[in-house]
């Protein structure tokens, strides 16, 4: 397929060819939603962690005789029961994150660029850097493809004046085109590629062609429900 090509002032220059296979593959919501609920569970840090009544700081002697009272019968202060004490079945640190085939991950990045070409949220800009490494340089560029909304900016390669410009710009994100993340792209409302990050895409994905197979084979189980606006 066919894109175009934006010079930093927002004006057309060229085309550009883009693989099919990245940039035109039919809409899976569900590889999507696997793909960054995999991500939101990796950055759990899973340090909750409440006290049990063996942990509770406290005196092991009951509060009062066993019976005579007419109250319920207290083994000591510590006990869930009371105000102060342990937790019953509450959270303990723990790591919630796990891994997905890297197929289903690859699969599921090449599918939100196609839906970002779709929806002609995705423009593939000419190469810039950003000499002077300013914000207020990379945000007057910025203005020439629309106001300040949130959008992500894929990279060709490691440019630390590039990113130490756009570290400082709250609705933007900067990704590598060999470490794209799922969560980033989808909810980007804008996607600026570079040219040579384009070009780069086709060939990192040349040989993962056969990926497509999975669209059928790995789908949700009957009855399952998807929803993606809870990530954002």
């Amino acid at each position: 397929m066919k894109g175009t090509v934006y010079s930093k002032e927002g004006k057309e220059l060229r085309t550009i060819e883009l693989d099919d296979a990245v940039f035109g593959l039919p809409i899976n919501d569900d590889v999507i939603w696997y793909a960054i609920n995999n991500e939101l569970a990796n950055r759990r840090t899973g340090t909750a962690s409440t006290k049990d009544r063996g942990e509770v700081h406290g005196s092991n002697a009951k509060p009062y005789k066993q019976k005579g009272t007419g109250r319920a019968r207290r083994g000591d202060k510590k006990s869930p029961l009371l105000v102060g004490g342990g937790t019953i079945f509450g959270p303990k640190p723990r790591d919630f994150s796990y891994s997905i085939p890297k197929k289903v991950k690859r699969l599921a990045l090449k599918t939100i660029l196609s839906l970002k070409v779709q929806n002609n949220a995705l423009r593939v800009v000419e190469d810039f850097s950003i000499e002077s490494g300013k914000t207020r340089d990379l945000a007057r560029l910025l203005e020439g493809f629309g106001g300040p909304e949130r959008t992500v900016l894929i990279l060709k390669d490691e440019d630390p004046l590039l990113k130490r410009a756009a570290s400082n710009i709250p609705w933007l994100s900067y990704l590598s085109y060999s470490r794209l993340e799922a969560h980033e792209l989808f909810y980007g409302r804008r996607v600026l590629l570079l040219e040579t990050a384009a070009k780069n895409l086709n060939e990192f994905y040349q040989e993962n062609r056969n990926e497509g197979r999975l669209r059928k084979d790995f789908a949700p189980g009957a009855g399952e429900t998807r929803s993606l606006e809870a990530g954002k």
